[in-house]
């Protein structure tokens, strides 16, 4: 099985080859790295440059934010299967595509997914943050509940028939995607029960009070969008988020 890795990136030299590094050091025998800029000038490129002769693919060009070059590098994907890894981010381990490939290789199966861990921009070593994700069951989009986008791994086949990212939204399209795609789509997931990928705190959805504002109201129009649920439903995925700060 053939994995598209997706890496999106805008002006984040300083962590950009820690997450390609995760990637490169994967023991599966096939994969592809695309990496998406969006015209950075920090010095970026040149860490880019570095990695040029292992990356299947980079473009560099002004973009309407990470989700249109998230969806530029889903129509460059040749894999069978699509992921994306952000710049900040990093696989857990070596064996994360392995893990990824050994859940999808169930033909019945069109997407999987893994735990998360949030640790410090500044210590990546120190987690901050647990989130063990579960097994699915569709019934528990309505309960505010919803795999960290970061692990989720979907057939290409999946995107071709439900679409991309909505650049509609500016925070909230990984949720909006993901509702379609185990809502409308009805797709068959996978849950992987290890630690896939570690993410570094600070991203867009928690930079700002007003960034946390904007992301409830997406949040709550995917809902309504995607005919899961409403302001009960936004309510119970932000509660559920406080177990994960304290179990391990």
């Amino acid at each position: 099985m053939k994995i598209s890795v997706i890496t999106a990136v805008y002006n984040n030299h300083a962590t950009l080859a820690d997450a390609l590094n995760s990637v490169l050091a994967q023991d599966h025998p096939d994969y592809e790295l695309i990496v998406i800029d969006g015209g950075s000038t920090d010095g970026t490129l040149d860490v880019l440059q570095r990695y040029a002769g292992r990356l299947a693919q980079i473009v560099s060009e002004p973009d309407r934010g990470i989700y249109d070059a998230l969806n530029k590098g889903i129509r460059l994907a040749t894999g069978d299967t699509i992921g994306f890894l952000h710049s900040d981010d990093s696989f857990a381990d070596g064996q994360v595509l392995s893990l990824i490939a050994a859940a999808l290789a169930d033909p019945g199966i069109d997407a999987c997914y893994g735990d998360l861990r949030y640790v410090r921009r500044d210590e990546p070593n120190r987690v901050v943050r647990h989130w063990r994700a579960g097994p699915y069951h569709p019934r528990l989009l309505a309960r505010g509940w919803m795999p960290p986008h970061p692990t989720f791994y979907a057939r290409r086949a999946v995107y071709e028939r439900l679409g991309g990212f909505e650049l509609g939204y500016r925070i909230a399209a990984d949720y909006d995607c993901l509702l379609r795609f185990l809502g409308a789509g009805q797709i068959a997931c996978a849950y992987i029960p290890e630690v896939l990928v570690h993410m570094r705190l600070g991203g867009a959805s928690n930079r700002s009070l007003r960034n946390l504002v904007q992301k409830s109201r997406e949040d709550y129009r995917a809902l309504r969008q995607n005919q899961i649920g409403g302001l009960n439903t936004l309510l119970m995925k932000n509660l559920q988020k406080l177990p994960q700060f304290f179990k391990r």
